[in-house]
C-alpha cells in the first residue's frame, strides 16, 4: 500500500477531484494548506500598506491505494493537476505498513 499526498493549486481541486472519481478512487483526504516555494509569493496592498504575501493558498489531497493502482493514481492526478506554471504542486509517494478500519477491524488492503 502507498500513501500519495499531493499538493496542488486551489482551482484544481474540482478536475483532480472529479478524476479521481471517473477511475474509481473514492476514499481521500482534501485539506486546505498553505506553502511556499518557488512561486515566492507576491505583494499585496491593505489601507495603503504594502505586504509580501509569501505562504500561498494550496489544497492537499491524501489517499492510500494499492501497490496495483499507483501509476494509474499518479498519472491521473499529474495530467488533472497541470496547468504548465509554476506552483501546479507536488506529489509526494510512502510506503504504508499497514491500515485498519476501525468500523470493523478490518486490516491492510482490505480496510481500504
Amino acid at each position: 500500500m502507498k500513501k500519495i499526498e499531493a499538493i496542488i493549486q486551489p482551482f484544481k481541486l474540482e478536475d483532480v477531484k472529479e478524476a479521481l472519481k471517473n477511475i474509481g478512487v473514492d476514499g481521500m483526504t482534501i485539506t486546505e494548506v498553505r506553502g511556499h516555494g518557488r512561486q515566492k509569493g507576491h505583494k499585496e496592498v491593505y489601507r495603503g500598506q504594502e505586504y509580501n504575501v509569501d505562504l500561498l493558498p494550496k489544497v492537499k489531497f491524501e489517499m492510500i491505494v494499492n501497490d496495483t493502482r499507483l501509476d494509474e493514481v499518479l498519472d491521473t492526478i499529474t495530467s488533472a493537476a497541470r496547468s504548465g506554471k509554476i506552483g501546479d504542486g507536488k506529489i509526494f509517494v510512502c510506503e504504508v505498513g499497514e491500515a485498519i478500519r476501525i468500523r470493523n477491524g478490518d486490516r491492510g488492503e482490505a480496510a481500504l
